[in-house]
């Protein structure tokens, strides 16, 4: 998949004008790009839409105008866009009550080293956390967002296609399978697909 390049970006002035627009079309594309594996961790598959919202909203918070502010902005959210043969994965943990959440999240250290996908009875793939998610080793307690990439080889999506897949993590201390929605799914090949 293309990354965003600067010229894609909108000054914070013409963005505010397509904002209202921008927003409801995020909201629509996310409701089959989202899958919650319950009781607290929610996914979102990026693409470039998501990411190019996540960069104008970004500039628009900080009130970003200066080149390499905005050029290192578009950097970061590039890498979340995923390559050929990937799906992109934004894991959130969300315990709302505040209390819970510092009790828990000690126990959920490394739950992105356990998030698995089933294709079918025929593959297994697990993603594959950004060196970020490491910290969650070093300071005792889960980051409440990781960035995740899973990747699959031809015949996995092939299989993807036509198989039903379950998303599952498979954590000491969370265990849950999901099966993927089919509009979900439609969704997510033509991500699989995409040059």
């Amino acid at each position: 998949m293309r990354k965003i390049t600067r010229d894609e970006i909108l000054n914070i002035y013409e963005y505010e004008k397509v904002r209202p627009q921008k927003v409801q079309e995020i909201i629509q594309l996310k409701k089959n790009r989202r899958l919650f594996i319950e009781p607290w961790v929610h996914l979102v598959f990026e693409n470039r839409e998501t990411v190019w919202f996540q960069i104008q909203e970004m500039i628009r918070a900080e009130r970003m105008v200066r080149e390499e502010e905005i050029q290192q902005e578009i950097d970061v959210y590039n890498e979340l866009i995923p390559d050929k043969n990937e799906l992109s994965v934004t894991m959130f943990i969300e315990i709302p009550e505040a209390s819970e959440r510092k009790r828990l999240l000690p126990q959920l250290v490394g739950i992105h080293d356990h998030l698995y996908f089933h294709i079918g009875n025929k593959h297994t793939i697990r993603a594959i956390a950004d060196e970020r998610s490491k910290e969650d080793y070093e300071y005792g307690k889960a980051a409440v967002v990781h960035f995740l990439k899973v990747r699959f080889t031809q015949e996995q999506i092939e299989d993807f296609k036509k198989e039903p897949v379950r998303v599952e993590i498979n954590h000491p201390n969370y265990r849950a399978l999901t099966p993927m929605p089919e509009e979900v799914k439609q969704e997510l090949i033509k991500d699989l697909i995409s040059e």
